[in-house]
């Protein structure tokens, strides 16, 4: 047994993991330190503003780079990794401008259609955050392909300590939601910066010969067409059915309830950054060489999945159980109704969480026009079914419930057309 483990911890996936994990875990253990002490200087309220605002960042920042950095971990050639590089830096500059002329032009029509009235002003952060993004994913993917992923761990933990440190340290003096609102605007800011500094691996070279002229940077473009047509739709609407429910909570239910839906979902998403990422991470050039080996990738996700399972269910199972306790006992007895909020949406993280290889392979698959249309439908029925939830029973445990559910069935779905995708191509490879 002992031999098994030790040959285990001996390979290079595993490793690479437990590294990337090892990271992510200081990061949340801090985050779970200071959440008591955050929930307590700021409120529900000032959560609500903040949540509102990242649901619109975040329907945004997957696209910041229209998805062209997540090519950059397949060429072969460095001189392709690196064009990739530059287009991707190009197009975030471009879409961050004009993200600030649209607001410009449009500013107060887009606060007066979707009530943003409490953060009308926070809008103009979004360009800055769209070019934060861009960048943090460009130097995130080329860590993750030179596999520097110590490096990228200790990036993790830095900027979690960073950010934490400032919500407590400014919310002592100034506990209002601005505060809030701009350390999550430059969370991708500080990420991305500390990668650059501490990147062992250039990601420019003078040299001649690791120069991209204008024609290679086309013909990549090209070459990778289907990650802005398939993969950064799919991306802009996934983050959608994530960011929607916040906005639509806001809209139906008031700020209040969108900040215990704020405060629940950054509770579930502990086990997907602890783990669940990082198996991600590692998973994917992992199964991209599978596959150009002509592996059985079919049973790659399979195991990848089923060991996410089993890690997934113990602190998923808790919340289920005893979420509302456990949320007044943590944040405090105004936040025992986002612990019942927490209990529904487990459903869906859960499932959510074991998918990542899933998700990971459909790229390495070329199945991403499959992956934007299964994502098209989960927009429509998690937003469909939060609607009858207001409309219909006038209940906002009625519509994180049925929200949850619906989650987790469409979660076990793409896990499924998924596997049986991989099975077609690890039959054509034998």
């Amino acid at each position: 047994m002992k031999t098994k483990i030790s040959n285990l911890f001996k390979k290079k996936f595993v490793r690479n993991v437990i590294i990337l994990s090892g990271g992510t875990v200081g990061a949340q253990v801090i985050a779970m330190l200071f959440s008591p002490v955050i929930t307590r200087i700021y409120g529900p309220e000032s959560y609500g503003v903040m949540g509102t605002f990242s649901s619109i960042t975040r329907t945004i920042i997957p696209i910041a780079a229209l998805s062209y950095p997540i090519a950059i971990v397949l060429p072969k050639d460095n001189r392709d990794a690196k064009g990739l590089i530059r287009l991707s830096l190009f197009i975030t500059i471009i879409l961050s401008m004009i993200s600030l002329i649209f607001l410009v032009l449009f500013n107060d029509i887009i606060i007066s259609i979707f009530n943003l009235k409490e953060i009308g002003n926070f809008l103009y952060l979004i360009p800055l955050t769209i070019f934060f993004a861009g960048f943090m994913q460009v130097m995130e993917q080329w860590m993750i392909r030179t596999k520097q992923f110590s490096v990228n761990a200790r990036v993790t933990l830095i900027e979690s300590l960073i950010t934490n440190l400032s919500k407590v340290s400014i919310g002592t003096f100034y506990p209002l939601s601005i505060v809030l609102v701009i350390t999550t605007a430059f969370t991708n800011g500080i990420k991305g910066f500390l990668m650059f500094i501490l990147n062992k691996e250039p990601v420019h070279n003078k040299s001649s010969k690791d120069v991209s002229n204008y024609k290679n940077i086309k013909h990549l473009a090209k070459r990778h067409f289907d990650f802005p047509v398939y993969r950064a739709p799919e991306q802009f609407l996934n983050a959608a059915s994530n960011s929607l429910p916040i906005l639509m909570l806001t809209a139906f239910f008031g700020p209040v309830s969108a900040g215990f839906y704020t405060i629940g979902r950054t509770v579930l998403r502990l086990p997907t950054q602890l783990i669940g990422k990082s198996v991600g991470d590692v998973f994917y050039p992992r199964i991209a060489e599978a596959y150009n080996n002509k592996e059985n990738v079919a049973m790659l996700i399979k195991r990848a999945t089923l060991v996410l399972v089993g890690v997934g269910i113990i602190p998923y199972g808790t919340i289920i159980l005893f979420g509302p306790q456990l949320f007044k006992i943590i944040f405090g007895s105004d936040w025992f109704i986002a612990g019942k909020y927490a209990r529904w949406l487990a459903l869906w993280s859960f499932f959510g969480f074991i998918n990542r290889p899933s998700v990971r392979s459909l790229a390495v698959l070329s199945a991403q026009r499959f992956h934007l249309f299964y994502t098209i439908l989960m927009l429509i029925v998690r937003l469909s079914v939060l609607a009858i939830g207001y409309y219909i029973f006038s209940s906002d445990i009625v519509a994180i419930a049925l929200f949850g559910i619906t989650g987790a069935i469409l979660n076990i779905g793409l896990i499924t057309i998924t596997l049986k995708i991989s099975r077609k191509e690890t039959s054509k490879n034998e």
